[in-house]
């Protein structure tokens, strides 16, 4: 009854399902591994974030590049303020405001973004409060440099002159006259009667959206996998059903032949025989008129030898 597994149809079917499934299971076995990768950084992001408020501040050279185990770090710079600039559309405590950005010219003549605090309103130059003059020392949170549209960030293009919708080295060296870090720094205490901006997550580390379309993917690709499963199953009992069928004949019954007209009536085959008898009868008659014809003509001559002869 399960001859038909051997056949190439069903080993087609069975190498598709033998790969099939494992590979269901490994994308859904990764997909869970990305997730408690984010859940596990989230957890070391929360825990960083706890310690750097105790830490010490380090100095810049030695935090940078910016990485998740330094991101939020507090770091200590030095140098003098030049151009200043607003970041518009952020918020804060359910309020929508913007940053006052200043960039601090340190030795080398790089300049760090400093994030000196957050403002209410619309972004407005004049609301801003100027920057202290001369040789400072800053102290902060050390930050990634932004992606638009993560995070909150705007995508928006067109600002304003003295305006920015990301805080990147990217978007700051069109702006500056002097090349900015790949990093930025939010004052822990805002200058001036602003409020300090706090410190956010790394990139990548937080449960957020992509962290639960992770999780969502992972029961996605369960579910394939025994979809699968099942499908195998209801395609072997169709056939097994098939084949029980076929064994007790139960058949369905034969529709009308392909080529004939709905409705049209099949010839009885006596009418071929009745054409063939009257053919048959036909060349009957034909022979006994040939046969009284050649025997007409025998008469005839056994009578003209029989007249005696008139001539003496």
């Amino acid at each position: 009854m399960y001859r038909f597994l051997l056949t190439p149809r069903w080993w087609g079917i069975n190498v598709f399902v033998l790969l099939a499934i494992p590979f269901c299971i490994f994308m859904g076995s990764w997909q869970l591994g990305r997730f408690e990768d984010r859940v596990q950084d989230h957890r070391t992001a929360d825990k960083a974030a706890t310690a750097a408020k105790t830490d010490p501040a380090r100095p810049l050279a030695g935090m940078l590049p910016v990485t998740t185990q330094t991101s939020g770090k507090q770091t200590l710079a030095t140098g003098r303020y030049g151009k200043q600039l607003l970041v518009p559309d952020r918020e804060l405590d359910g309020r929508q405001g913007f940053y006052v950005l200043t960039l601090l010219r340190v030795d080398g003549g790089k300049a760090l973004p400093v994030v000196r605090g957050w403002l209410p309103g619309a972004a407005d130059p004049a609301k801003a409060p100027a920057a202290p003059g001369g040789e400072v020392t800053v102290t902060g949170a050390l930050q990634a440099s932004e992606s638009p549209g993560s995070n909150g960030v705007s995508t928006a293009g067109g600002l304003p002159s003295g305006q920015t919708a990301a805080i990147s080295a990217a978007s700051l060296v069109n702006l500056v006259p002097y090349t900015p870090y790949d990093a930025w720094i939010t004052l822990d205490k805002a200058d001036a009667g602003m409020k300090a901006v706090p410190p956010a997550a790394p990139q990548n580390t937080g449960l957020d959206l992509k962290a639960f379309q992770n999780l969502g993917y992972t029961g996605e690709w369960f579910v394939f996998a025994g979809f699968v499963v099942f499908m195998w199953f209801r395609l072997l009992r169709r056939e097994v059903e098939f084949a029980r069928d076929a064994e007790l004949g139960l058949f369905p019954d034969a529709g009308p032949e392909e080529g004939d007209a709905p409705g049209s009536a099949s010839v009885p085959e006596t009418g071929a025989g009745d054409t063939d008898g009257q053919g048959e009868g036909d060349s009957a008659v034909d022979r006994d008129g040939d046969g009284a014809r050649a025997e007409a003509a025998a008469d005839a001559d056994a009578d003209a030898d029989a007249t005696p002869s008139t001539t003496a």
